[in-house]
């Protein structure tokens, strides 16, 4: 028997390696560029500057800034619950065997299977004040049209509706994978036991469906507070800002303004509102679900 230390195995760390490599470069890195950035003054026509926490202090003082954390914060709050609940609900309907089922099931999903833009250009044709189809429909049973996407008090709105309408059908098959795993037998004993349908969804599906749930929670959060494509070519941040968003007014800082260094700040700030905002949600459904158990 040999005395000598015991040779250390390689092999697996040079599997992890290509993904270790990619991580690095166009994860951490950048990371760490952006937040060497955001602390410094520059801008298209000056060299950098180094300016401490200016940046991240100024920016609580601009109201454009602020204006975009609370449409920001509005669009989670209204999105987030609808694109849990409302795939949750289709895929349950989905899921039960009934004549056009694989035909209702390719026509709710499809929309997720088209690029934004197709799908922006074909709203912004629906909703068109004076042409739209949706304004057409209006005037022929004696409604008057509306202006959808020039009003304050409704572009929002259109906003979620359309961001719904998109992109549900990837929420539908996360869910509806989930629904067709879920041991049968317990339905089983559940109805010998006499528990109505709301008994078993209440005490048997959701709970079974918490981690499901919890990670599309965190996925909707994250892309709330990253919408951009559908503020951009839906509404241009308006009418008067009511729709500007953290990542618009990103792009509006950086590549508009060319104000660099405040434009890695105001990422910054999303990453931090992000990481708090998702650790909340998913303590309180965490909670919220584990009552129901």
């Amino acid at each position: 028997m040999g005395t000598g230390k015991k040779r250390r195995d390689f092999t697996p760390f040079l599997f992890i390696l290509p993904f270790m490599a990619f991580f690095l470069v166009f994860i951490v890195i950048p990371l760490i560029h952006g937040l060497l950035l955001s602390l410094q003054g520059w801008s298209l026509l000056s060299d950098p500057v180094f300016v401490g926490l200016d940046n991240y202090i100024e920016l609580l003082d601009v109201r454009r800034f602020r204006a975009a954390v609370q449409n920001t914060f509005m669009f989670a709050v209204q999105s987030v619950p609808l694109l849990l609940v409302v795939p949750l609900v289709l895929a349950l309907f989905l899921n039960k065997t009934f004549v056009g089922q694989k035909l209702a099931q390719n026509a709710i999903i499809s929309p997720f299977l088209i690029p934004s833009s197709s799908v922006l250009l074909l709203w912004i044709w629906m909703l068109d004040s004076q042409t739209g189809m949706i304004n057409q429909i209006f005037k022929a049973v004696g409604l008057p049209g509306q202006a959808w996407l020039s009003r304050q008090g409704s572009a929002m709105g259109v906003i979620v509706f359309v961001t719904l309408w998109w992109t549900a059908g990837y929420n539908i098959i996360l869910f509806l994978s989930s629904l067709q795993d879920l041991p049968q037998d317990l339905y089983e004993a559940a109805a010998v036991d006499g528990a109505s349908g709301w008994a078993q969804f209440w005490h048997i599906t959701l709970p079974l469906l918490r981690n499901r749930m919890l990670f599309i929670t965190t996925l909707q959060i994250i892309a709330s507070f990253k919408l951009f494509d559908q503020v951009y070519i839906l509404t241009g941040g308006g009418p008067a800002g009511s729709t500007r968003t953290l990542a618009f007014y990103l792009y509006e800082t950086g590549f508009r303004d060319f104000m660099f260094g405040r434009a890695a700040a105001v990422s910054w700030y999303m990453f931090i509102m992000i990481a708090i905002f998702g650790l909340l949600q998913a303590k309180l459904l965490t909670r919220w679900l584990g009552e129901g158990v």
